[in-house]
């Protein structure tokens, strides 16, 4: 790995309280590959949509946390298409997190969590499957599916795969907490084919609700993956003029 493959992601790691840190402290973004904003809201639960800028979005979520007392997430998400998919950005949200099952039917799906008060956190899920997660400060310590499958691209961008010594151990916590988000994003943009860049908050966003839905279906004998996408549309409800189709 070289330092330019990770300057492109730079401006998602500013310094504390930076007054340019677009995207707050705590914000979840989920990159999709080969899905249109409207197929990411229905996978999100939103049953309907409408378009609106960054800043819009951030205020909607504010209201909603005020609401909320904050323990819920954002309860929005703005998605805009760009490369091979999507970006979906949650300001104070984490449902990316949680909704990788559904989110990464038929494609591959990487989740980003940025939380300042807790910790960031690495999701990689294929077809329905979490298959990795980590944190980015302690890439030893992985769960999922298969904690193995990205090995060779967290090497290629300086992610050790085992634990260090206590002698050396400062240096690399420090290298690893101050370029975490960073190396997640290139890492991220290689497994999806979409690049999250900052222009990408200039334009309009579809926004919807996020909403629980029933638990992703298994795949039955005879039954195709897009019968049973079908299917999830049908769950997500009516829709109206603005809705995500």
């Amino acid at each position: 790995m070289t330092i330019d493959a990770l300057t492109p992601f730079r401006w998602l790691q500013p310094p504390y309280g930076d007054r340019g840190n677009l995207l707050g402290e705590i914000y979840c973004v989920t990159l999709l590959r080969g899905l249109d904003p409207a197929e990411v809201l229905r996978r999100f639960g939103a049953r309907t949509s409408t378009q609106m800028s960054f800043a819009e979005l951030r205020l909607a979520v504010s209201d909603f946390t005020v609401a909320t007392d904050g323990g819920d997430g954002g309860g929005y998400v703005g998605v805009v298409a760009t490369g091979d998919g999507c970006a979906a950005v949650e300001p104070y949200g984490w449902s990316g997190t949680e909704m990788l099952a559904r989110l990464s039917a038929g494609t591959d799906v990487v989740s980003v969590l940025r939380h300042d008060y807790a910790c960031d956190y690495f999701h990689y899920a294929a077809d329905g499957m979490a298959l990795t997660a980590f944190d980015p400060s302690f890439p030893e310590r992985r769960s999922g599916a298969d904690t193995d499958r990205l090995a060779g691209l967290m090497h290629e961008f300086g992610l050790p795969l085992e634990e260090s010594s206590d002698e050396d151990w400062d240096q690399r916590y420090d290298d690893l907490s101050g370029s975490g988000l960073a190396r997640m994003f290139a890492m991220a943009a290689r497994l999806t084919g979409v690049t999250f860049t900052a222009d990408l908050l200039d334009g309009p966003l579809l926004v919807g609700a996020i909403a629980d839905l029933p638990p992703p279906q298994e795949p039955q004998p005879g039954k195709s993956l897009g019968a049973i996408l079908e299917q999830l549309k049908a769950v997500s409800g009516p829709e109206s003029d603005h809705d995500a189709a």
